[in-house]
């Protein structure tokens, strides 16, 4: 049966999103967003109220289609939603992979055997997560990117487009690695970190 679901968020990223519940066979009934004005469309998609009308919508799902991994989490904890999990048939998702309610795979992602994917996550488009890696909640994971085994990413952290992280390596809640960078060694406190190796910026 195919599902209704509603976009939370109507700007750029939302416009991949909605590609992605389309390329499932499932039908975008419309948006809701705090700036965009009713009746406003995304695509051809309607926006049908703010966040604060989910509640109008029993029989819908939701998916929070925002990149910023701070506003996700924000609206995840506001709303009491039945979350629409977003992953695109060109995804390689392994059968031993564990992927969280409302998560958003992009096409080609790769997520290998053993890998844990909190709720709220993006895994952008390209993007490998390999075996026995673990994101947290509300991590975002962008294009390019390459996780290799057993990497840990903390809550509400960003891995840059085309960043690498060496196997074994945890990196901590909120922090930023920047595009590009290579992760070498644990990254135990916030910041961003770019380089090859990888250095916080000051």
């Amino acid at each position: 049966m195919h599902k209704n679901v509603i976009l939370i968020g109507g700007g750029g990223h939302a416009k991949v999103v909605m590609d992605i519940v389309e390329a499932c066979g499932d039908r975008v009934r419309g948006i809701l967003d705090d700036v965009l004005p009713v009746g406003a469309q995304v695509q051809g998609v309607p926006v049908l109220g703010t966040t604060a009308d989910a509640v109008r919508f029993e029989d819908a799902q939701f998916v929070i289609a925002v990149g910023s991994n701070e506003v996700r989490k924000k609206l995840a904890a506001r709303l009491d939603a039945a979350w629409y999990t977003a992953i695109h048939p060109s995804a390689i998702v392994s059968e031993r992979a564990v992927i969280g309610e409302g998560s958003v795979v992009m096409p080609r992602a790769v997520i290998n055997s053993g890998a844990r994917i909190g709720q709220h996550c993006v895994i952008n488009t390209a993007a490998v997560v390999e075996h026995d890696n673990r994101i947290d909640d509300y991590a975002h994971v962008s294009c390019g990117a390459v996780l290799t085994g057993t990497v840990h990413v903390g809550e509400a952290a960003l891995v840059g487009a085309g960043a690498i992280v060496r196997n074994n390596v945890t990196i901590c809640a909120e922090a930023i690695v920047g595009a590009g960078a290579v992760v070498t060694a644990d990254i135990t406190e916030k910041g961003t970190y770019v380089g090859v190796p990888a250095r916080k910026l000051v």
